[in-house]
């Protein structure tokens, strides 16, 4: 049986802090910008129609996390959009949005669009999770 001597000035262990919050900033004055998480999954006609695999419309069935947020008075070019395994965040010269993500994501392989008429930024992320009972492909 062995101990580990522990640096006693810490404060907390680094399993203690949750994922993300190193990007936690209370100070930053800019406002959250409007946003909406959806979820998106592919099925066919064996899915709706006949019911042969085990999806349902729940979250667990879905392959995609899709956030819309609103920047009215933004240019493509001032958006700042960084996207960590569970953790969205978004810069403009006037807005900022730091936002937990639900799942887990591939954060190499997002898409994102600015849809310049709607002023809005859709970023497309494809969920990363554990393959189970249902998400077996």
């Amino acid at each position: 049986f062995q101990v580990k001597s522990e640096n006693t000035k810490t404060i907390w262990n680094t399993e203690e802090v949750p994922e993300g919050s190193e990007f936690d900033d209370t100070w930053d004055p800019r406002e959250q910008p409007e946003y909406r998480i959806l979820f998106k999954q592919s099925v066919g006609t064996e899915d709706v129609f006949f019911g042969m695999s085990r999806k349902d419309p729940s979250t667990a069935c879905c392959e995609d996390v899709v956030i819309k947020i609103k920047l009215p008075e933004t240019k493509y070019s001032d958006i700042t959009l960084d996207i960590q395994d569970k953790v969205l965040d978004l810069r403009t010269p006037k807005k900022k949005l730091l936002l937990h993500l639900p799942y887990h994501v591939d954060s190499k392989n997002g898409k994102a669009r600015f849809l310049s008429e709607e002023e809005t930024l859709e970023v497309t992320l494809r969920v990363s999770r554990e393959f189970d009972f249902i998400n077996f492909a």
